[in-house]
């Protein structure tokens, strides 16, 4: 008999990583619906612990068809698809992987706002067809611009810090100022994006924040402003966003998540305005070894009688 506590692991992960984690614990991969279910049905009710990730989450027919459950972890920063109010009905402790791929996402939002406001797929594309920069429109600069930033936490901070390495002025918006910030606050979403020449959007996902950038935001933003989406994609309206690019009311957009994934974002695939990556922005084998590690130091922690080490 195992002594190893049961856990299900929802996500995908590298068979290195399975290992990790199944030399510590009782682990049940189920990585596709089909899976899953059969994974729910068939041993839930011995399952102590979940491990997934935010756009999975986990449902509240799940969590009741596991009895034993007393913890649910995400991988990384988002916890959109876990019903709170069902877990802490239960007593079931939540923690997520907040911090361990910050640097990594506020990497690429900076790879994507460069990458978009100097032109680099156009221009890649114009020297491997031999036209030299005479015949090609100077793209703007970066340094020296007005950076707003939608959800100035960790991830935010970073970006910002990464701003000032830029010569940025760097303003924010927020459900409310956040506490020690030296950054300037925007009361509303509308006023930042007319202030800002590139507007980045690290909000979460979820209910309140579901089409926060909409038609006039993007025409706040306006035909000279940028926009980089690393939050979570249904922040977007990306209808919207499909008819600001197309009609060159904002100058581009980089974007990392969106509404359909893990399908493509049709709106905007056939535009050239627009440098899109498939939602890997804090993907990295150095994030995820550390999400990875971070998951095993919050079990542990929950199963030493310690608590976790980030509760959500």
């Amino acid at each position: 008999m195992s002594t190893k506590i049961p856990l299900l692991v929802l996500n995908g992960l590298s068979s290195a990583h399975q290992a990790q984690i199944a030399e510590v614990y009782d682990a049940t991969f189920a990585f596709g619906a089909a899976e899953r279910a059969a994974a729910v049905a068939e041993h839930g009710k011995k399952f102590r612990a979940v491990l997934t990730i935010g756009v999975i989450g986990i449902t509240p027919e799940e969590i009741a068809a596991m009895p034993a459950l007393e913890l649910i972890c995400c991988l990384g920063a988002g916890y959109e698809g876990v019903p709170l109010e069902v877990a802490r009905a239960r007593g079931i402790a939540t923690a997520n992987g907040a911090g361990t791929n910050d640097d990594c996402v506020a990497d690429h939002a900076f790879g994507l706002l460069i990458g978009i406001v100097r032109d680099f797929r156009k221009l890649d594309r114009l020297c491997r067809e031999g036209v030299w920069r005479d015949a090609i429109e100077q793209p703007a600069n970066v340094s020296g611009k007005k950076l707003g930033i939608l959800g100035l936490g960790t991830i935010g901070q970073k970006i910002a810090k990464r701003a000032a390495a830029f010569d940025m002025e760097v303003g924010y918006h927020n459900r409310k100022p956040r506490e020690g910030a030296t950054q300037r606050y925007f009361g509303d979403l509308k006023s930042l994006a007319a202030w800002a020449d590139f507007l980045v959007l690290v909000a979460p996902g979820g209910p309140a924040t579901k089409h926060m950038v909409n038609a006039e935001v993007l025409d706040a933003l306006g035909p000279r402003g940028y926009l980089v989406s690393i939050g979570r994609g249904s922040v977007v309206d990306t209808e919207a966003l499909g008819a600001a690019l197309r009609e060159n009311r904002i100058a581009g957009a980089g974007v990392d998540v969106y509404e359909s994934e893990p399908k493509r974002p049709e709106p905007l695939v056939g535009l050239d305005n627009v440098l899109l990556t498939p939602h890997v922005a804090g993907w990295s084998p150095e994030a995820t070894q550390r999400s990875v590690d971070h998951f095993m130091a919050n079990a542990e922690g929950h199963f030493a009688g310690r608590g976790v080490v980030t509760p959500v």
